[in-house]
């Protein structure tokens, strides 16, 4: 595929965003890619400016209390991914001098650096031409050079293979680097999931799913959605809610005013404690729970 016309199309359609700029540095490039697990741009726009101001690199970071990390956190959900940036931090200011490694290998042996993570990071703050696959990534490559209406069915390691094998080469590093963002771009603006805009796909005229009459893909059933409402996540993120917007220590008898099924409130209690994501200490009065505050700094 020649990837001239979607670079072309994302130079010039492409949102602003601050870890696009050309002076972003690879830390604030890995805290947007690890904030955007699961999160779309719109919630963490804000969030990111306000950790960049605060921490602007992993020194700063590292030197936070968990508790700080995850008050500043929010209600972005899942705040694996808040402890994980920290132990990234401490991880680099331990292992690298203070610097986000450039190799993919180093970058994969991140806290939860996956995959796409790692390979994010060496594209686009370095320049190393690895294919980086995502949703948005899989769909344009599967509708456009297979026929495919999704690609839910591919593993990562196809995925990778694919996206890799469909750029008609040589081409430089930095188009590389440029078409994947691109391509990453227009899954999520025109080649979406539901109701695609095709007539402003750059790809449009040779598109096979287009051309094939837009066949549904019978080897992908949509999955639904596991429910919030009631679940343990809910719970955690009341606990955590709680605990973040009145940063004190409350015993058990507060936190299960918070949910009216104990037994599934205790297991959320003890989860986020094995999580590392709260603290559980002991008072005469029995257990009190609080942020985990601990100085994890300089590392575990």
């Amino acid at each position: 595929m020649d990837v001239t016309p979607v670079i072309d199309w994302y130079h010039a359609n492409k949102r602003d965003l601050p870890w696009r700029a050309p002076d972003a540095s690879p830390w604030s490039i890995l805290v947007s890619e690890i904030m955007l697990q699961q999160t779309p741009v719109s919630r963490v726009l804000p969030v990111w400016t306000a950790w960049m101001e605060r921490w602007p690199t992993p020194h700063h970071l590292a030197e936070a209390t968990l508790g700080e990390v995850l008050q500043n956190w929010n209600r972005m959900g899942y705040p694996r991914r808040a402890r994980n940036l920290h132990n990234c931090a401490i991880t680099i200011v331990r292992d690298f001098d203070g610097e986000v490694p450039t190799g993919l290998d180093d970058l994969l042996g991140l806290p939860g650096v996956g995959d796409y993570t790692a390979r994010a990071v060496a594209c686009f703050a370095f320049g190393d031409p690895h294919p980086v696959v995502d949703t948005n990534v899989k769909r344009v490559i599967a509708r456009a050079l297979h026929g495919d209406a999704a690609a839910g069915h591919w593993s990562t390691k196809e995925g990778l293979s694919l996206v890799d094998e469909s750029i008609d080469r040589p081409v430089s590093d930095e188009a590389y680097c440029h078409s994947q963002q691109a391509l990453m771009e227009l899954g999520a603006l025109v080649c979406t999931a539901k109701n695609p805009t095709c007539e402003e796909c750059p790809l449009t005229t040779h598109c096979q799913w287009k051309l094939a009459g837009y066949p549904v893909d019978q080897s992908v059933l949509p999955r639904s959605q596991a429910r919030y409402e009631g679940s343990d996540r809910q719970v955690r993120g009341l606990i955590l809610a709680l605990l973040r917007d009145e940063p004190t220590t409350h015993g058990l008898d507060r936190l299960e005013q918070l949910w009216p099924k104990t037994t599934q409130l205790r297991k959320a209690v003890a989860s986020l404690v094995a999580d590392g994501l709260i603290q559980e200490t002991d008072s005469p009065d029995g257990p009190i729970y609080g942020l985990s505050w601990r100085e994890p700094y300089p590392g575990e």
